[in-house]
């Protein structure tokens, strides 16, 4: 007997039928089950559509030659008239059955007994059949038989049903995830891109201030320095967003004796700078240098203390401590005015997360997100606490941090 050669399939829905037959774990125990219960000697799951009878799993223990791909003619199988009348054949000796003792089937292949049930999905298609077959005569027609094949063909269709799912769902995650990354991608490119100009406008007021002007064009030049410098922080919190959610956190530098107490000075003396107004007074306390990235260190209390100035009373002093006590540096953030609304708590460190009663040019909503992110590389923690007295923020960390294999 001749089948036709499995390599010569190029339907790639076969293939993957093959495929989703092959992943079904219980596929080898059913065909064991099969050929025990019925005594046949020849098992198989067939893909059958319109045109064609294809083997997806086999149990031949007859010799009947057909392998895992191999084709039979369809109209030369009785599967094709299961796939018209959705109805299962049973018979346990052709010879002696008046329907198929003269049945061109059973003369074809040499087969006296047969079961065949459909597999049909739960959309309705069929997607083939659970068949068994073999040259001798077999009672099959009985319930213990008949049950167990219909359980046994819902089965494979349960398996193949949800496959199906799982394997749509996680395409649909890689496309999602595709999308996230191509999204941070063009934030981090546009970020860059975005410096160039920024730097020659910052360089066109560097050079317009060593000019003489008169009052008018010294206070353009002043607001344009301005509003460059905070262009500048906007694209460096996009960045460092970017940076976070393609690699895994905010990079750092990590010196093993980072001397925090200068940067804290710096950062204090230019927020006074940028809030001549505003009382900021503070408690330093680090004797000694902490394994830190300084610069980060630094970004994180300029994040902070300008949270603070902004949305703290405008009549009221903003606080900085920073201590090394035992193990640990603290640095903390303190402001009076009206509490953050407890619901507002869980959100604060999320990316874009603004109070509502922000104006536009409050900025992005990333800079406690970046605040929180510093903390986490440092093997810290970030915290708020808020109540009708005061609103706190509190980044806490190892003094001794390891350095090894911080990113570059």
């Amino acid at each position: 007997m001749t089948f036709s050669d499995p390599t010569a399939e190029t339907a790639s829905g076969i293939d993957r039928d093959l495929a989703a037959v092959a992943g079904i774990d219980a596929i080898g125990n059913i065909l064991n089950v099969v050929c025990s219960l019925t005594g046949m000697g020849f098992a198989a799951v067939a893909r059958v559509t319109d045109t064609t009878w294809t083997a997806c799993a086999v149990r031949d223990e007859i010799g009947f030659g057909l392998p895992v791909g191999g084709e039979l003619p369809l109209k030369t199988t009785l599967c094709d008239e299961i796939r018209d009348s959705r109805t299962p054949i049973v018979f346990d000796d052709a010879a002696l059955d008046p329907l198929y003792r003269d049945h061109h089937t059973p003369a074809t292949y040499g087969l006296r007994s047969y079961i065949s049930y459909p597999i049909v999905r739960a959309n309705g298609e069929m997607f083939g059949t659970l068949c068994a077959i073999d040259p001798n005569p077999h009672t099959v027609s009985i319930p213990a038989v008949t049950e167990t094949f219909k359980l046994f063909a819902e089965l494979i269709a349960f398996h193949l049903d949800a496959a199906e799912r799982v394997a749509a769902s996680e395409a649909a995650l890689i496309d999602a995830g595709e999308a996230a990354v191509l999204r941070d991608q063009f934030i981090a490119v546009l970020g860059h891109d975005l410096r160039n100009p920024l730097a020659a406008i910052q360089a066109g007021t560097t050079l317009l201030k060593a000019t003489p002007l008169n009052d008018r064009a010294k206070l353009v030049v002043s607001q344009m320095d301005a509003s460059a410098l905070r262009m500048e922080r906007l694209i460096s919190d996009v960045l460092d967003f970017a940076r976070g959610r393609l690699g895994g956190g905010v990079p750092l530098a990590r010196q093993a004796e980072g001397r925090v107490h200068e940067v804290i000075e710096q950062v204090v003396q230019e927020l006074r700078a940028a809030w001549p107004d505003r009382a900021i007074v503070t408690d330093i306390r680090v004797d000694r240098p902490v394994a830190c990235d300084p610069d980060r260190v630094g970004q994180l209390l300029s994040n902070l203390l300008a949270n603070a100035l902004t949305h703290g009373a405008a009549d009221g002093e903003v606080q900085v401590h920073a201590l090394c006590e035992g193990e640990f540096f603290e640095l903390s953030v303190t402001n009076a005015g009206d509490p953050i609304p407890e619901h507002a708590l869980p959100h604060l460190f999320k990316p874009f997360h603004r109070p509502k009663k922000d104006e536009p040019q409050a900025g992005l909503g990333l800079g406690l997100y970046i605040a929180s992110q510093i903390a986490r590389g440092h093997a810290g923690s970030l915290d708020a606490e808020s109540t009708a007295e005061r609103t706190r923020f509190r980044f806490v960390m190892p003094v001794w941090a390891a350095v090894e294999g911080d990113r570059p």
